[in-house]
């Protein structure tokens, strides 16, 4: 596969990669994340855009399958997996549904009748989305998946297609709820020790 040949998702997950490891990020207060309020909030904008997402028909459509992450978690395996292994989990998945959002923007401002309320949600998840990736830095999960020793040759990333913004919305809202709130409890617990 030639440099050319690299999915999307490929070059955001390497840029997000490519920050300085291990420095603090500027105005970000330390563990935040770890106070179960901060992830509420956002797992609540996302439900939120997801049930505002449920009745509407024709003008929640994305007129394209656009590739999302696999929420579903096998407990099991969860946590007999290495904490760099759900890092890396998590930081694929988070660029994943970064991008998937911004295609969503984009799906709406090319659309002859743009729907402001829809806007507003696909908005708030990509501040949202932002902020976490920010919130993770801090927590070090990015260190965590660089210095899993097979990174490069990890499993790939499940994933799953969305076609409406409700169920881009459902797959957002479920993965804050599973991978990324099993991932910061962990790593907030191991934190505290």
């Amino acid at each position: 596969m030639g440099v050319h040949e690299c999915p999307a998702w490929l070059w955001l997950l390497l840029s997000l990669l490519s920050f300085p490891l291990g420095l603090p990020v500027p105005g970000a207060p330390p563990r935040l994340i770890c106070d179960s309020r901060v992830l509420e909030r956002y797992l609540l904008e996302a439900k939120e855009a997801e049930n505002v997402t449920m009745g509407c028909s024709e003008s929640c459509s994305l007129n394209e399958n656009i590739t999302v992450p696999d929420t579903k978690v096998n407990f099991y395996a969860w946590k007999r997996m290495e904490v760099g292994q759900q890092a890396l989990e998590v930081w694929q998945g988070l660029a994943l549904l970064s991008e998937a959002v911004l295609r969503g923007q984009a799906v709406l401002a090319n659309s002859s009748q743009p729907c402001k309320p829809l806007q507003l949600h696909v908005d708030k998840a990509i501040s949202g989305l932002r902020s976490i990736t920010t919130l993770l830095r801090v927590l070090g999960a990015q260190q965590e998946a660089i210095s899993l020793p097979d990174a490069a040759s990890a499993a790939p990333l499940r994933t799953i297609t969305a076609d409406t913004f409700c169920k881009l919305f459902r797959v957002y809202s479920n993965f804050l709820r599973g991978k990324l709130k099993l991932y910061t409890g962990e790593a907030c617990r191991r934190g505290d020790r």
